[in-house]
């Protein structure tokens, strides 16, 4: 959702890492928007500033995260180790 606007959208976030996300929607925001990112996966909740680095028209926006609290990067920490561990398994 862009910073200060009073509603948001529902989109897929993917390519997510410790640094910014790519958030898929067909009329993306421009790059330097502003934006305050909400996601939710696995029963928990992630939330950070962030800004528009580039933008994909018809496809979506590359998000650089910024200020993330340290709760929150926790959670992101975790949903990372999850993915890998689906993607490549446990290691014997």
């Amino acid at each position: 959702m862009q910073k200060g606007a009073q509603s948001g959208i529902s989109a897929r976030v993917t390519e997510l890492s410790l640094y910014g996300c790519f958030v898929e929607m067909p009329d993306p925001f421009p790059k330097g928007t502003e934006l305050l990112l909400k996601a939710y996966a696995s029963g928990k909740y992630f939330e950070t500033e962030g800004v528009a680095v580039y933008a994909n028209l018809g496809h979506g926006t590359g998000v650089r995260f910024q200020n993330v609290r340290p709760h929150y990067v926790s959670v992101l920490k975790q949903w990372l180790i999850e993915a890998a561990l689906a993607k490549f398994g446990k290691k014997n």
